[in-house]
């Protein structure tokens, strides 16, 4: 099987899966994969449409290659795994018909005897239309969607673009996973669907806030689309951004919007962020997607320095609920909440903290953010202070960095201090537990933050000066 300079080898294991069923069908690499390669991306999405074959003879032709899972007959789809955790999806071309409202409305019919051209035609973008032959690796694309890769642009394939609301959710994440732009005549299309957003389900909807928080390479991308589609309605805590001033003198780069994406984009470039594990790449970019959700509501005009200006004051406490209904609205795991809630309360601590912070202040900032950790809030005050160009931002930078230093120093960085004193200590010096346990509890706590004691001995010590 000849390869073709700059795209990747087949695995092993999947080469001979397309060696069987070539004898039986017309095997496609199809989707996401074929994308991403042609892009010099990497990819481990191996998705496979087979054509000229029925579904049978599809599952007998795969049946020596480990067990297989028949993901839904109805829709020819079977899931093969092979080594080492590796999947791959095989399925039969299909067509859908509307039969009703929502994204699950669809009747499918597999269908083999689809062409490669009505096969493709169902997909949502060009770019997602690209098949190619795994033998000759000769690319199929009859909607130009490599030169629409070459463009930068998403533009959906054909009329049956406007029956699935969810697409547009998809060019949202798209957009900012790739740094697309949306044609003209594909927004015109998700504008005139806006009205269909409600019948999302919610878990689909997250998904794909999911995939433009965890990888998007330009974030702000992913908002415009939503803004120039009419769909950023259904999310007021984002939409309220828009138009709300903020002091040209401290950020000159536009409204409260504006810099919400420009700090989303710094926070994409740094090399911290792409490199942190999934589930913290997911609680970094929507914190400093609502760090600023309290503006709107708290942004005045007011004296400030001799003059008047824009002033946003109590915007951090006021966005921790906001994030909170935000989360719900986009259906988030609830786990979510107390971080990101903690983080936007608390994204203005490196100015609040003077230029040198004490050690009493680190230790109750990495109590507040539980379980956010100091460690994240820098990140997010780094995109904070990176999002108003043409303003400098490397002095805030050394301040946070100075932050960062002294919680390292503390052991605090990535974790909140841990009560010292605890009720079997109480127990330990014969005090029977009652409702005085809790007040002398918190009294030791808060000492131990004050910086009393540091150990369990001192710790002891403290408690023993306070008890009879």
């Amino acid at each position: 099987m000849p390869e073709t300079p700059g795209l990747p080898p087949l695995p092993d294991e999947l080469r001979a899966m397309l060696d069987a069923v070539r004898r039986v069908g017309r095997p496609r690499l199809v989707g996401g994969g074929v994308r991403d390669w042609l892009l010099g991306l990497p990819s481990k999405d191996f998705d496979i449409e087979v054509a000229g074959i029925g579904f049978e003879a599809l599952r007998r032709a795969l049946a020596p290659f480990g067990a297989s899972d028949i993901v839904g007959r109805s829709f020819g789809v079977i899931k093969v795994r092979g080594e080492g955790g590796s999947e791959y999806d095989f399925s039969l071309p299909r067509r859908e018909s509307k039969t009703g409202a929502g994204h699950r409305g669809f009747a499918v019919e597999p269908d083999p005897s689809l062409s490669d051209r009505e096969a493709a035609a169902r997909r949502d973008f060009t770019v997602n239309a690209i098949a190619m032959d795994p033998f000759s690796r000769e690319v199929i694309d009859p909607f130009d969607g490599r030169g629409d890769l070459g463009r930068r642009v998403l533009r959906h394939t054909g009329p049956a673009f406007g029956d699935d609301p969810l697409r547009v959710l998809r060019a949202f994440q798209l957009a900012a996973r790739f740094d697309f732009s949306l044609a003209p005549e594909t927004a015109e299309v998700c504008r005139s669907m806006a009205g269909t957003y409600a019948e999302l389900p919610v878990e689909r909807v997250w998904a794909e806030w999911e995939k433009w928080a965890t990888k998007a390479i330009r974030p702000s991308r992913g908002l415009l689309v939503l803004e120039e589609t009419g769909w950023l309605r259904h999310f007021p805590e984002v939409a309220a951004l828009r138009g709300t001033p903020q002091e040209p003198e401290w950020h000159p780069e536009g409204d409260a919007l504006t810099h919400t994406g420009l700090c989303l984009d710094a926070l994409a470039g740094l090399p911290e962020w792409r490199e942190s594990p999934h589930a913290r790449r997911r609680l970094l970019m929507l914190s400093v997607l609502a760090h600023d959700f309290g503006k709107p509501s708290t942004t005045v005009r007011a004296e400030r320095r001799g003059a008047l200006r824009w002033v946003s004051p109590g915007h951090e406490a006021a966005g921790g609920p906001l994030s909170d209904a935000f989360l719900r609205r986009i259906g988030a795991p609830l786990g979510l909440d107390p971080a990101v809630r903690a983080l936007v309360a608390n994204h203005l601590a490196h100015h609040h903290g003077g230029e040198t912070f004490t050690d009493s202040q680190v230790r109750r900032l990495a109590r507040k953010l539980a379980p956010a950790t100091i460690g994240d809030l820098a990140l997010v005050m780094a995109a904070d202070a990176m999002g108003r160009p043409p303003l400098p931002y490397q002095v805030i930078i050394e301040r946070i960095d100075r932050l960062k230093a002294h919680a390292e120093a503390l052991a605090l960085q990535a974790s909140a201090p841990r009560p010292i004193v605890q009720g079997r200590h109480l127990v330990g010096m014969g005090m029977r537990p009652g409702p005085e346990f809790k007040p002398l509890l918190d009294a030791a706590f808060e000492a131990q933050l004050d910086g009393a004691f540091s150990d369990e001995q001192g710790g002891l010590a403290w408690l023993k000066a306070r008890t009879p």
